[in-house]
């Protein structure tokens, strides 16, 4: 389902990496982070990240995105091999438009998942395809996991993923994040 379309190297602060891009069906143009050699690898340390234009890029403290990027970046960065999948499906795959539409609806009164469901959306809309074939690509098998939320582990493991280890990403607790991730934890079953 996907075929590389261009690789360089990323040097960052938190590490030298490689990134790559792949043509697929839907073209959403994500990108694929990697440290070392990944190729074949067991218990790979990974990351899947969902696009957060307001966290990752402006530091919006109304959520955890960007705190457990860059948390993930340092980590993999120390390690000697790994790899980081950036998707772009903004808002939990709600799109933009819709996510500040759902940020009005917080400022109302509702929580994050309250305010996707009043605007008709699903409380999370978010697709982990690519990841496993990002995956399948490199020809791995196993992967320790960076994530909070139980639902990536059950999509790569019914995808014929094995996770073997999940690392638990400590967010920052801010007076405007902490409703939002004391949500995610009583009706997402994040662990936070």
């Amino acid at each position: 389902m996907i075929k590389l379309a261009a690789k360089a190297k990323l040097p960052t602060l938190a590490g030298k990496f490689d990134i790559y891009t792949f043509q697929n069906e839907v073209a959403n143009e994500n990108a694929v982070i990697v440290k070392g050699d990944i190729q074949g690898k067991e218990d790979v340390p990974m990351r899947i990240h969902s696009e957060c234009l307001t966290g990752d890029v402006f530091g919006s403290e109304r959520c955890d995105c960007r705190d457990q990027l860059l948390k993930s970046m340092v980590y993999l960065g120390e390690q000697p091999y790994g790899l980081l999948i950036y998707l772009r499906q903004e808002g939990r795959g709600i799109g933009l438009i819709n996510k500040i539409k759902a940020y009005q609806l917080q400022e109302e009164g509702y929580d994050t998942v309250e305010a996707n469901l009043k605007l008709g959306l699903p409380a999370d809309k978010r697709d982990y395809t690519y990841a496993v074939e990002v995956l399948r690509y490199f020809g791995i098998k196993s992967v320790r996991i960076m994530t909070n939320n139980p639902e990536k582990i059950s999509f790569l493991e019914a995808n014929g993923i094995k996770v073997t280890d999940r690392i638990t990403i400590k967010s920052q607790f801010t007076d405007y994040n902490k409703f939002y991730l004391l949500t995610k934890k009583e009706k997402m079953g994040h662990q936070i």
